[in-house]
């Protein structure tokens, strides 16, 4: 039996038919001439300059977010800031100073459609597949639809979280500053934590729970379709992954948000099937440099960050022309 997520005292959020409005194989011919890798590249040479990594409360993440920033503003959007402080585990650890970013199209905030990624990196390296993927998949999203004049009928917000690696405490915080109403006006939230894995598999989050037992809110298995039929009409294998609690969507699963996202793995081995499906070599870490100062830009697969990033893009602008019902 699937097991579900509760939410008490929240609106529910309005539930989107998602639209197909682009071909599944054109989006990711674009996404093989778009430049996920140099947004890589600019988030290691941040994490170069500052010690290593990009951690929250540090000059790495504020250079990394100015980044951002600059190449949100490039595609015609006006990112802001959702600042926010929490305090690392131990004994007389000082309280840490973070934010997000936030960046929204046109469309009806009545069905907004938060589509994220986590920006920090952990202290002891400089997280390029964890989780500069994802911020590289996040911004090309962004701005290959304004590039190709998608005018989205349902607000999508671009968001880049602070503190995911502390203990998930950008998202938590933009959740719990949601009035009831912004709760159910929220029809969905996209995340996409790591999607470059150098052994990688294309990973799905597994919605209704028929696979792992733990089912998103009512819509969630929708996001798992959408995700599944742009690797489909690729003639991409891909697979199913729990929502295990360990990245951003967590705060939208527990407020009632449905709620999705793509996943290329981290500690776990590959398995023999999984080789046999998606390449790569068995019995091997999926990121063997997981959360360790070795998630560099050679730590990447550029070829997976580029399938991956077209099925955020696919997903995006599936909910973006979502009609209710």
């Amino acid at each position: 039996m699937a097991i579900s997520f509760l939410v008490s005292g929240c609106s529910a959020p309005t539930v989107l038919a998602p639209a197909s409005t682009v071909d599944a194989r054109a989006v990711l011919e674009d996404f093989k001439s778009r430049d996920m890798v140099g947004h890589l590249q600019a988030l290691q040479r941040v994490a170069d300059a500052n010690g290593g990594n990009r951690a929250a409360g540090t000059s790495g993440y504020e250079e990394s977010a100015r980044y951002v920033e600059e190449q949100l503003r490039a595609a015609g959007y006006s990112p802001v800031r959702q600042t926010f402080s929490f305090r690392r585990d131990g004994r007389g650890k000082a309280r840490v100073e973070s934010f997000n970013i936030l960046a929204d199209t046109v469309g009806d905030a009545g069905h907004t459609v938060v589509v994220g990624a986590h920006l920090d990196s952990v202290q002891e390296g400089p997280g390029i597949n964890d989780n500069g993927s994802g911020v590289a998949a996040v911004l090309e999203t962004a701005r290959w639809m304004n590039e190709a004049g998608i005018t989205p009928a349902n607000r999508v917000r671009f968001a880049f979280w602070g503190g995911e690696e502390d203990g998930l405490y950008g998202s938590q915080h933009y959740v719990d500053e949601l009035s009831a109403a912004e709760i159910g006006q929220t029809a969905a939230n996209l995340n996409v934590d790591m999607a470059a894995s150098p052994n990688g598999v294309r990973s799905v989050h597994d919605g209704d729970g028929t696979d792992f037992g733990h089912a998103g809110p009512a819509g969630s298995k929708a996001i798992e379709d959408v995700f599944f039929r742009y690797f489909q009409e690729n003639a991409l294998p891909a697979e199913t992954t729990p929502f295990d609690g360990g990245s951003d969507y967590d705060a939208f699963l527990s407020a009632g948000i449905p709620g999705g996202g793509l996943f290329t793995g981290d500690v776990e081995k590959k398995t023999q099937a999984q080789a046999q499906s998606f390449g790569g070599a068995a019995g091997k870490d999926l990121d063997p440099c997981y959360h360790e100062a070795c998630d560099t830009i050679a730590n990447t697969n550029p070829e997976l960050l580029t399938e991956m990033s077209g099925a955020l893009a696919y997903g995006t602008v599936a909910y973006a022309m979502a009609k209710t019902g």
